[in-house]
């Protein structure tokens, strides 16, 4: 079987062309944008949509300008969280002034994300439609000048690598975890992942301290990547936790 470099010319589909176009693309829309960090950690349910929200808050409070990109297309939360209201000329600008887009402000409420395509093949053509409207966030948005965009990343790594494809450098990487050894454990494949892309790790946020969920996971991941603890968010976090995040950024 040939490779795509050693097909001729009729038979080339000018693959890579198109990517460099839309690289492009995406790299002009974005021009305005002086800082993009994806905000991640490799599993579900460490609270990192609400870090992401109310960090972007605490930056604008602060007096930057502020964007999040929701790329959590199956379980979108960023416009819950900034209370940003369906806006016909996207990104919709939520609490504190901070402007965002999500797949969220585009599906019914309680309907879940479907494309158009052969019902029996979606698992061939899927992944190819979510990071098309992936790239359609970055590249098709108007985010004008921006100090800082969060990307808040759903579990798992397949969005930050397609982010890392569509963007073609890879973000800085603000990791979230919570305080248990599992949490550590999925956590640390993400960072690993992150570090062999290129990231800089920005450093580690350490939700939910004091309550049930114990452990030293920020701690032992600080150790680990010669990463700081730039904050631990308590149970009941108050303004203050926060703005002490902000600060770091």
């Amino acid at each position: 079987m040939r490779t795509y470099h050693q097909l001729t010319d009729p038979d080339r589909s000018g693959l890579a062309d198109q990517i460099g176009a839309q690289r492009k693309r995406v790299a002009e829309r974005l021009a305005g944008v002086r800082r993009i960090v994806a905000v991640m950690s490799g599993k579900g349910g460490v609270g990192k949509s609400f870090v992401t929200a109310h960090l972007a808050r605490a930056l604008a409070r602060g007096g930057r300008s502020v964007g999040v990109l929701d790329a959590d297309l199956n379980g979108p939360t960023i416009p819950g969280l900034l209370q940003a209201p369906p806006t016909a000329q996207p990104p919709a600008v939520g609490l504190d002034g901070v402007k965002c887009i999500s797949m969220g402000q585009f599906l019914d409420e309680g309907a879940p994300l479907t494309f158009t395509g052969p019902a029996a093949e979606s698992f061939v053509w899927r992944g190819a439609m979510e990071a098309s409207a992936l790239r359609e966030f970055l590249g098709d948005v108007e985010w004008g000048k921006l100090d800082m965009l969060l990307l808040d990343l759903p579990p798992g790594m397949q969005r930050y690598v397609e982010l890392c494809d569509i963007l073609g450098n890879p973000p800085a990487a603000l990791t979230v975890t919570i305080p248990t050894p599992e949490s550590r454990d999925a956590v640390r494949r993400a960072m690993r992942a992150a570090v062999e892309r290129g990231s800089e790790l920005l450093g580690i946020v350490e939700n939910m301290v004091g309550g049930a969920l114990q452990g030293t996971a920020g701690d032992d991941l600080a150790a680990e990547f010669a990463a700081p603890v730039v904050a631990r968010i308590p149970w009941h976090p108050t303004p203050d936790s926060w703005n002490q995040l902000a600060a770091q950024l």
